[in-house]
């Protein structure tokens, strides 16, 4: 049976941390599936489909990458689309306890395992958040985005 592991996140941009943990990702389940959350209530940079495109970009040789989008509970779409694990990552302390009780949730809820890599320590300092704050101050943000990333 075919290991698959979903990785959920808005990616306002997807950044280097997040190609980090897919990469590692890739060493211990045969399929990630990096998933878009569509949240009405998050005011994002990027349209939809824009970040769909560039990360599909990204990921175009890569047949155990698939990109897709959902509006539903994390853990139904993991369901869904038949995944066995929810890959996370921790860049710092303070987002443990968040991954740990949302981990939990879904584990009761759906048997569904999460697993955490850790930010690789010159990426902690990077997040989406970040840098769409450069970019609306006009800055470059190419050190903390994939190098095939055309998203600005």
């Amino acid at each position: 049976m075919k290991r698959i592991a979903l990785f959920p996140g808005t990616f306002d941009p997807f950044t280097i941390g997040h190609q980090s943990l897919v990469n590692r990702g890739l060493d211990l389940v045969d399929e990630i599936v990096i998933s878009i959350g569509i949240n009405d209530k998050k005011k994002t940079y990027f349209p939809l489909e824009q970040r769909i495109e560039a990360i599909q970009n990204l990921y175009m040789n890569h047949d155990r990458v698939k990109v897709m989008a959902y509006d539903s509970l994390t853990v139904d779409f993991a369901q869904e689309i038949g995944a066995g694990f929810i890959l996370r990552g921790i860049r710092t302390v303070n987002d443990f306890e968040y991954e740990k009780s949302i981990a939990d949730v879904n584990r009761k809820l759906s048997g569904i395992e999460t697993f955490i890599l850790f930010t690789e320590p010159e990426h902690t300092h990077i997040s989406s958040s970040i840098v769409r704050e450069l970019l609306q101050y006009g800055k470059d943000i190419s050190l903390f985005v994939p190098k095939e990333t055309k998203l600005y």
